[in-house]
C-alpha cells in the first residue's frame, strides 16, 4: 500500500508540481491550500507524512506542525520555505520536523527527502533545551539515524558562511557525533548525547557530550588518528574485525580542518571551534 502524503502549500502552481512529482513516484497525495484544511484532513484521514510550506495565510506551517503533533504525535513531517531564517529552522527542529527543504529545490531532492523520511524511524525524540539563534542546545538519542538530520538542520544556521567552511564544519560535526553515539552511547536509544551549537561573531563552536566513560587516546586502534605512520589504513581493518561501521576519521578530520579541538579529562565531552574570516562571508 502506498504511503499517504498530506501536502499543505498555498501557492497553486507549486502545489501542482509537487503533487505531480509525488504521484509519479507512487505516493497517494492529499493536497490542501492552508493549515486549517490540513488539520481537517489529519482529524479524519490516515496520513503518513506531512509536507508543509511555512508561509501560508491564516496559519503558518510551524503552527500547523505544532497542532498536528496534538493529533498525531509520531507524524513524520517535512518543512519547506523560500524565506529561511534561524527562527524558521529552530521552529522546525523544535516541532520535530524530520527535514527542512529550502526553496527552490530540485524535484529529485524532494523525492529523495520524502523517501528518506518515510524510511526512517519517526520516534526519535530530539529535546530542544535552548533555541536562541546564537545558542542552540539539543539532547538527542544515541541512534545513528539522528545524525544526518541534525547535521543538516544545524547546517542551515551557518548563514553568510563560505560553503567550504560550512562543508568542513558539517563533516567534522557529523563524524564526531557518530563517534559519540556509537562509542559513548553504545547506540542505545535510551541514552542521550548533549549537543551545543554556539555562533560567535568570528567563530562557530560546537560541544558534544556523550554518556560514556570516555576513552584513552592511546587505546583507540579503531580510529584513523591512531594509525601508525607506515600503516595509514590500519584502523579500517580493526573496525571491520570489530563489526563497526566504516569511519573512524573524526579526530583526524578535526585536526586537519578545525582550528581548535579540546576534550574534558574523561574524553567524553569535546568542544571544537572554526574561526570565520568576515571578509570571506557569503550567502551561498
Amino acid at each position: 500500500m502506498s504511503a499517504t502524503v498530506l501536502l499543505a502549500e498555498d501557492d497553486a502552481p507549486s502545489r501542482q508540481i509537487y503533487l505531480t512529482v509525488l504521484n509519479a513516484e507512487g505516493y497517494s497525495v492529499i493536497e490542501v491550500p492552508d493549515g486549517r484544511s490540513a488539520l481537517d484532513v489529519l482529524y479524519n484521514q490516515p496520513v503518513d507524512l506531512l509536507l508543509t510550506d511555512i508561509m501560508m495565510p491564516g496559519m503558518t506551517g510551524l503552527e500547523l506542525l505544532e497542532r498536528a503533533r496534538e493529533i498525531k504525535p509520531d507524524l513524520r513531517a517535512i518543512v519547506m520555505t523560500g524565506h529561511k531564517t534561524s527562527d524558521a529552522v529552530i521552529g522546525a527542529l523544535r516541532n520535530r520536523a524530520c527535514e527542512f527543504l529550502e526553496k527552490p529545490f530540485r524535484t529529485e531532492e524532494l523525492i529523495d527527502t520524502v523517501r528518506s523520511v518515510l524510511g526512517r524511524d519517526s520516534r526519535l525524540p530530539i529535546e530542544v533545551i535552548s533555541d536562541k539563534s546564537d545558542w542552540i542546545e539539543l539532547r538527542v538519542p544515541c541512534d545513528l539515524e539522528a545524525v544526518e538530520p541534525i547535521q543538516r538542520f544545524l547546517g542551515h544556521l551557518h548563514e553568510n558562511v563560505p560553503k567550504e567552511t560550512r562543508d568542513a564544519v558539517g563533516a567534522v560535526f557529523r563524524e564526531l557525533l557518530n563517534n559519540a553515539i556509537e562509542h559513548g552511547g553504545k547506540c542505545d536509544p535510551e541514552k542521550r548525547v548533549d549537543i551545543k551549537y554556539i555562533r560567535l561573531k568570528r567563530a562557530i563552536l560546537y560541544s558534544i557530550k556523550d554518556p560514556g566513560e570516555g576513552f584513552n587516546l592511546t587505546e583507540i586502534a579503531h580510529a584513523a588518528f591512531a594509525n601508525p605512520p607506515d600503516d595509514p589504513t590500519r584502523h579500517m581493518e580493526v573496525r571491520q574485525e570489530l563489526g563497526m561501521r566504516p569511519g573512524g576519521f573524526g579526530i583526524l578530520l578535526a585536526s586537519q580542518v578545525i582550528d581548535e579541538l579540546v576534550y574534558n579529562e574523561k574524553h567524553n565531552e569535546l568542544i571544537f571551534v572554526k574561526y570565520i574570516d568576515n571578509n570571506l562571508q557569503d550567502s551561498h
